[in-house]
């Protein structure tokens, strides 16, 4: 039986390890750490749990796919549920704005609260979907890479309609053209920040992010967004994917120009096709000491990082949702801290995700789990520690002042993530969570391969490659490379 060997137990590795198993691999996947995951794992401080990473889930049919292919039920692994309310907007002169799932409820309340015509409101997310309808086949489902992809109707269609992609904007001056309320601007301008960029440079084409969460709705797995994770890792063993915890990988075996297995120390596992859910960075700096590693793209601008606060708050909230947003007064100055001078203002957006909202275990009666987080520059060697210190003075005085209630008092438990932290737990180059950011015209091109065109049979899959970060780009990186690795023979 062929073997193939897969570096990391990300999402996508997850994912890479049940679609090779599926095709007749024997399949080892190697993770540094304890448990499965990397960033899509979970932790308790007391009687209160965590989810430790991504904290939005879109788009979940591809993770039941996984398990279809399989001839499994998923609802035997993995539940979820689609949420009424997306997100709950807070301003700081009071505006507030719901979200809601349901798009002719969205339309009323954008109008109802930012003056918008629905008719505008309708034309721009109706835009969003032919971006997003003319692109998926193109930049999304197939490898950007391969001459193929390009011949195709697709491609033609795509070409032919390249003015509706705004590419010679950016996402603030599409929105700026679209509406008239600074409110509902900075509110799609957000939606950069689902893959680490920033909204006044990344380009216009980046409206179809928005098209993501309102067209297929926000969910939220009932055991918690770890549950993926497990899921998928109990599924990966069930048919016959063997794990190894606590094992680093240290080297990409290389012969002729071929793959040929990986390095543990001085311990060496053949294998036939090698797939590395590690980020490019290290991928090429530490595990490939031969090849020539691509500069271009592994110098390339970083995304964001963030800092997060994990606090148990006994108290309850009926004003916040399992998402909330406290915007910054001052956008523009947020993002260039973030990508021009890698620091923190001193207004920053402040997000809280709260899962007790739907899994009431996951924090003691009448409490609740915040998962409180704030964009900020991967690491660059800032002063984390100042940093901190003043950010969590920021933000409790913030969220003190919209709340109405001193919220130090209340927080029972705490834990910190920086950028050097996340880097440290998942080796993501200077903890940036999307690998290189978005923010160039053309960066979906700029994203390294799936495949390698120096070393044969070796693959890539993850947020840091193609076609980006996040759980449902992570999932269809993993496709692609099931698409380029041939049957098991």
């Amino acid at each position: 039986m062929k073997q193939a060997v897969v570096i990391g137990s990300g999402i996508a590795g997850l994912a890479s390890s049940i679609r090779l198993a599926l095709k007749g691999y024997q399949v080892t996947v190697f993770e540094a750490n304890a448990y499965p995951g990397g960033k899509l794992s979970a932790f308790s401080l007391g009687e209160y749990r965590f989810d430790a990473g991504p904290s939005l889930f879109t788009m979940p049919h591809y993770v039941t796919e996984l398990f279809e292919s399989a001839g499994e039920d998923p609802k035997k692994f993995f539940s979820y549920k689609k949420k009424d309310i997306a997100c709950h907007y807070f301003w700081s002169d009071k505006t507030r704005f719901h979200a809601f799932s349901a798009r002719d409820k969205f339309l009323n309340e954008i109008e109802n609260r930012f003056a918008e015509p629905q008719h505008k409101v309708a034309q721009y997310l109706d835009r969003a979907k032919k971006k997003y309808d003319l692109t998926q086949s193109l930049f999304l489902a197939n490898s950007l890479h391969r001459l193929q992809t390009y011949l195709s109707a697709a491609t033609l269609k795509a070409l032919l309609n390249l003015r509706v992609f705004e590419l010679p904007k950016t996402l603030h001056q599409a929105n700026n053209d679209a509406f008239n309320s600074p409110h509902l601007i900075q509110l799609f301008d957000r939606y950069a920040t689902y893959n680490g960029s920033d909204p006044f440079q990344t380009s216009g084409i980046m409206t179809l992010i928005q098209h993501l969460e309102g067209h297929f709705g926000t969910f939220i797995p009932l055991k918690g967004m770890e549950s993926i994770t497990q899921s998928l890792y109990e599924l990966a063993k069930k048919i016959g994917v063997n794990f190894i915890f606590n094992r680093r990988v240290t080297e990409i075996l290389v012969a002729q120009s071929r793959v040929k297995g990986v390095k543990l120390g001085t311990e060496k596992y053949p294998a036939d096709f090698v797939v590395s859910n590690m980020d490019i960075y290290p991928t090429f700096k530490k595990l490939l000491p031969q090849a020539k590693p691509p500069i271009k793209i592994l110098n390339q601008e970083r995304s964001s990082s963030a800092v997060i606060f994990y606090w148990g708050i006994q108290q309850s909230f009926k004003e916040l949702e399992l998402h909330n947003i406290f915007f910054s007064d001052d956008y523009k100055a947020e993002f260039n801290a973030i990508f021009k001078t890698h620091t923190v203002c001193e207004d920053p957006t402040i997000y809280i995700n709260i899962t007790s909202k739907d899994i009431p275990t996951d924090a003691p009666k009448g409490c609740e789990n915040w998962f409180v987080m704030i964009n900020t520059p991967a690491d660059y060697g800032q002063d984390w520690d100042t940093l901190v210190q003043r950010l969590k003075k920021q933000v409790l005085k913030r969220l003190s002042k919209e709340l109405g209630t001193d919220i130090e008092p209340l927080i029972a438990c705490e834990e910190v993530l920086t950028p050097p932290l996340i880097e440290k737990k998942t080796q993501s180059h200077l903890g940036a969570l999307y690998g290189a950011s978005s923010n160039q015209p053309l960066a979906a091109f700029l994203r390294h391969p799936n495949f390698s065109n120096q070393i044969k049979n070796l693959y890539f899959c993850g947020g840091s490659v193609h076609p980006g970060g996040g759980i449902p780009l992570c999932l269809l990186s993993a496709k692609i490379v099931d698409e380029l690795i041939p049957e098991a023979r």
